[in-house]
């Protein structure tokens, strides 16, 4: 199978600094490297191939090889780019560690596969109501996760017996090979195929995790949601992830808050919005009224001459502000019902109301009093 350009592997032009292949790389390794990627089975072959790229074009002279002869220049004999595995980047170990902060891609062979790990993190869709943002809650969730082997004590080996050291990398869990290239001399580093780079062998696997030394379990886990999350919300418990390797911290659980759209009201931030439907006369004659709120019932005065869509404040009714403490406000937006079906008398009051407004003479009435006067108000 052919190889690609380097130079289109990186997404870069031939006439590329250094200071762009490097950058390149380094979006690149990250996007691709296997720990970054556990569950994509093409990140591997991916971040090699990447890998090959910067290691090539990032050395002067390897790079004019390339310019010059393509590929050919590191074949039959010569420099054999890109990693058969990942315990050693090639020098560039420091750039691994800057990304992950964990000793990715480290040139010593104590730091392999073998060595501590953390457990990966864990995400936990939760969905609540909005009265549940507003109050916050105390819930136990149930979880999957991986847990070391009580049986073995995580060693993944059968109680009684132990790991003996990997006889073929000396227990590095790495193999370097020395090859002689048009270049000069180079050190290939590569994963020990007889142990999968661990530096151990396991003869006699542990009956309960098949030698994994982890075991997948279901687990509850008490949380407490404070009071005014919103959907993208985020808590973070530590320590409750999946186990790390070779005796690594446990990663942590992350709960992402969802929430649900309520018959009524409508959130906007920390504030609340509800509609208040009222008859014609409340809105001209003016009104009390009683609303609901998320803390409760609350009285509204509706002055007379309220027009549709006015909106009224109601302080302190809305959601609990999670950093800045208090809570937000509750918006009444007022709509107008305008009646299906009128009785005989309702339509001769609103008739003769009709009438009155289209009188050009002068009337020492006001409106609101006419409204009164026809609707029998006192």
């Amino acid at each position: 199978m052919s190889k690609r350009d380097y130079y289109e592997v990186l997404g870069l032009s031939r006439d590329a600094s250094q200071d762009d292949i490097k950058k390149a790389y380094r979006r690149l390794a990250r996007k691709y490297h296997p720990d970054v990627n556990p569950e994509d089975p093409t990140a591997e072959d991916k971040f090699k191939e990447v890998k090959a790229a910067y290691d090539v074009l990032s050395d002067p002279q390897k790079r004019a090889g390339y310019d010059q002869f393509g590929h050919s220049a590191f074949e039959n004999g010569g420099y054999q780019s890109g990693p058969q595995g990942f315990g050693d980047f090639g020098g560039f170990g420091d750039i691994f560690d800057m990304f992950f902060g964990r000793g990715f891609g480290s040139t010593s062979a104590g730091r392999g596969r073998n060595q501590p790990r953390r457990g990966a993190d864990l995400q936990y869709d939760l969905e609540l109501s909005l009265e549940e943002a507003v109050s916050g809650i105390e819930r136990d969730i149930e979880i999957q996760r991986t847990e070391p082997c009580q049986r073995c004590q995580g060693s993944g080996a059968e109680p009684g017996t132990h790991p003996t050291t990997c006889n073929v990398c000396g227990g590095t869990g790495q193999i370097r090979q020395v090859q002689r290239t048009v270049l000069g001399q180079m050190v290939n580093v590569t994963s020990c195929n007889t142990c999968g780079g661990t530096g151990q062998i396991i003869t006699s696997p542990c009956t309960s995790c098949k030698g994994r030394g982890k075991v997948r379990r279901n687990r509850k886990v008490h949380i407490s949601v404070p009071p005014g999350v919103d959907t993208g919300s985020r808590i973070r418990i530590s320590g409750q992830g999946e186990a790390g390797d070779n005796g690594g911290p446990t990663g942590d659980l992350y709960i992402y808050i969802s929430i649900r759209p309520h018959r009524y009201f409508t959130r906007q931030g920390a504030d609340i919005l509800y509609e208040v439907p009222l008859t014609f006369t409340q809105a001209a004659l003016g009104a009390e009224i009683e609303v609901p709120t998320l803390h409760g019932k609350a009285r509204l005065t509706i002055p007379q001459g309220t027009q549709p869509g006015a909106r009224f404040r109601l302080r302190g009714k809305g959601v609990p502000r999670l950093r800045r403490g208090g809570r937000g406000d509750q918006h009444v937006r007022v709509t107008i019902q305008v009646p299906t079906k009128l009785t005989a008398k309702q339509r001769r009051i609103l008739q003769e109301f009709a009438e009155t407004l289209r009188e050009e003479k002068a009337d020492d009435k006001g409106f609101f009093e006419k409204m009164r006067d026809a609707f029998g108000a006192n």
